[in-house]
């Protein structure tokens, strides 16, 4: 198994692929996994957790390359297909079964390619603020929307091969969520994201899903948006709603791009209502 850093000792840890998988695990009965985004790793689901792990089996992975790794970006496997794979052999090596899945923002794009390649493994699909690329008719709109993530990614790169990786968080962290969210966030989440900030670097190419194969997620699928988030991702699923009968996005009030932080209580309540039902 690949990896000579130190792993915490609060991580569960697993071979997948090559590769030394950390995670932590709390609750019992019908397994959830939440799949963190960007410049994050588990403890982007602090606020949520154990809430949520009193009624359902939690596991939050740490991706590969995201912390406890010290990656900086150079070599190894990093893709939103890579995930997908070391997720797939997750569920498979701990014989979870059907799996409710919840994805944030880049997390989202990751889920998508676990329903792609692995349906018999997906319960339930919960994307909040959750990335797809889809290819659209080209507008105005369906431009600026299309080349978001792409833009904001090239920034934060651009900004990292400054060295002042404190203002490139910064502004990545301020595009997504408004003006000043970074100079508020607690020294913890900003820590995290600068922990896990070089992964930036490695996100280059991201996989399109075809409206033929968002056609074929034949699974409970929750939309969530934030009242504050950037547009891009209600515009999508949009586009996903053009392929199938999917229900309507939910806005969650006094939210922005990180919709389980800003507000827990909200996001909870919507979350375990559809898992109830589903």
């Amino acid at each position: 198994m690949q990896g000579s850093w130190p792993i915490p000792p609060n991580f569960n840890v697993i071979d997948v692929n090559g590769y030394p998988l950390t995670y932590v695990e709390r609750g019992s009965g019908v397994p959830l996994i939440l799949v963190h985004g960007s410049t994050a790793d588990y403890r982007a689901w602090n606020t949520v957790l154990d809430p949520l792990a009193a009624r359902y089996r939690v596991i939050a992975p740490n991706l590969r390359h995201y912390y406890p790794e010290p990656w900086k970006g150079e070599g190894g496997n990093f893709s939103a297909e890579q995930h997908a794979d070391d997720l797939v052999a997750l569920v498979k090596a701990r014989n979870l079964g059907k799996v409710h899945w919840l994805g944030w923002s880049r997390g989202g794009l990751v889920m998508v390619e676990i329903q792609k390649r692995h349906p018999e493994l997906v319960r339930s699909l919960i994307f909040e603020d959750g990335n797809i690329d889809m290819p659209v008719e080209v507008t105005e709109e369906t431009r600026e929307a299309a080349s978001f993530v792409r833009k904001v990614l090239e920034t934060l790169r651009n900004n990292i091969r400054t060295g002042d990786l404190d203002r490139a968080a910064e502004v990545f962290v301020d595009t997504l969520n408004g003006k000043g969210y970074w100079s508020r966030m607690p020294g913890s989440a900003r820590e995290m994201v600068l922990q896990n900030i070089y992964t930036a670097l490695g996100d280059v190419a991201r996989p399109v899903t075809t409206p033929e194969q968002v056609s074929r997620f034949d699974v409970p699928v929750l939309f969530l948006t934030g009242e504050r988030s950037p547009k891009r991702y209600a515009f999508f699923y949009g586009e996903m709603r053009k392929c199938r009968s999917f229900p309507q996005t939910i806005v969650i009030p006094n939210a922005s791009h990180a919709i389980h932080i800003d507000n827990p209580e909200r996001f909870l309540s919507v979350v375990l209502d559809f898992l109830k039902v589903h």
